[in-house]
């Protein structure tokens, strides 16, 4: 007995002397069509995250700063050192510079690298000079800040390392001074003693303000005392 289907496909053979069954299947190609590029990465994503490997997707965004150039990563402004350095080598108030910016906006970077170029000066003939310098402005700076704090002055103790750093340009602007009339030692005398007075009063006039009233002497000493102590270092005496 032989059925034959109205859809065409499968043949159906029944007989009493056999009892297999056969056919064939005939169909056409299936495309699976998963959509648009978005759309497969979209179940891409959605697999991963069920599985847990959505770490796989994570990107790293890429920091600003990691950008920045190294002056402004190590918050070094040139022309804020050099504006400084100006107001410091011309102290005088009719010259027109703001110096209260020296004490207003205190810096590292400037006054170490006045501090390090006084030790390099000072270095010939006794090495341990340098090291000698950088601890007696750290602690010279420290030991003003505390008298000045007790006299009842409103200064931090960055901005006294500040103004004491760059306070030392005078005394960098005369070593070579001292090199060329070293022989000569009246004028050598009052070389060193001029130099000396400019530092002072470059720290003195930016330190010691009007809350001091009548206690200014004391906290001028002391830095005066400072700067004599950092010129005997490069003279050696």
């Amino acid at each position: 007995m032989q059925f034959s289907p109205t859809n065409g496909d499968f043949t159906f053979v029944s007989s009493t002397d056999a009892e297999e069954l056969s056919g064939t299947i005939d169909a056409p190609d299936i495309t699976l069509n998963m959509g648009p590029d978005s759309t497969r990465d979209a179940y891409a994503t959605t697999f991963l995250r069920q599985r847990g490997y959505g770490w796989l997707l994570e990107v790293e965004e890429e920091d600003s700063e990691d950008t920045k150039p190294l002056l402004e990563e190590l918050d070094i402004d040139l022309k804020d050192i050099y504006y400084k350095i100006r107001c410091v080598l011309m102290p005088m108030p009719s010259l027109g510079f703001n110096r209260q910016v020296v004490r207003d906006n205190p810096d590292f970077w400037g006054p170490l690298a006045v501090v390090l170029l006084f030790s390099m000066i000072s270095i010939y003939g006794q090495f341990r000079v340098v090291s000698w310098i950088i601890t007696i402005w750290i602690f010279g700076s420290l030991t003003i800040f505390l008298l000045a704090r007790v006299l009842g002055g409103e200064v931090s103790y960055g901005q006294v390392l500040g103004v004491i750093g760059y306070s030392l340009l005078p005394l960098i602007v005369i070593a070579p001074l001292l090199l060329v009339i070293g022989g000569f030692e009246v004028v050598s005398t009052l070389i060193k003693l001029f130099g000396v007075f400019w530092a002072a009063y470059s720290a003195a006039s930016l330190l010691v303000g009007d809350e001091f009233k009548t206690k200014k002497p004391l906290l001028i000493y002391p830095i005066f005392l400072l700067y004599i102590y950092f010129l005997s270092l490069y003279t050696g005496v």
